[in-house]
């Protein structure tokens, strides 16, 4: 499902993004930037990256380590602003605002954030596949 990104402010200092499509099949997020750079970004990738309070926690080492997001799928993409975009995924996760240098910084260092990831997981004798543990109690950051 092809977006276009909303019109940007010129800001010379930081790449803009100059197209973003959602590709289902693959599960991947393509955005090329007005530098010449251009991604492809795994649904995954950005599901266990999602920058909000679910994911990484309200300060350092309260992190979550997520499982069991291979399949999941973008639902919907909405624009934020002139500067980020914010998925919909189909766990039902929405909380993460991408902005245009996060996804930049996703789609550059890909390699080293598979490699965080994997090792995050075999600290944590976890499974990438295995569902997620569920939080007795739950609270204002809880999954939608």
């Amino acid at each position: 499902m092809p977006a276009q990104p909303p019109p940007m402010a010129a800001n010379p200092s930081k790449p803009q993004p100059t197209a973003l499509t959602v590709h289902q099949a693959s599960r991947q997020l393509e955005i090329a930037f007005d530098d010449g750079a251009h991604f492809h970004i795994p649904f995954e990738l950005m599901r266990v990256y999602s920058p909000s309070a679910e994911v990484r926690g309200h300060g350092p080492g309260q992190e979550v380590l997520q499982t069991g997001k291979r399949l999941v799928t973008i639902d919907a993409i909405e624009p934020v602003g002139h500067y980020a975009v914010q998925p919909r995924f189909s766990d039902g996760h929405e909380s993460g605002i991408f902005s245009w240098e996060y996804l930049y910084q996703l789609g550059a260092e890909q390699a080293e954030l598979w490699a965080r990831y994997e090792q995050r997981l075999a600290e944590a004798g976890a499974d990438r596949d295995a569902p997620m543990a569920t939080k007795a109690g739950g609270g204002a950051c809880a999954s939608h």
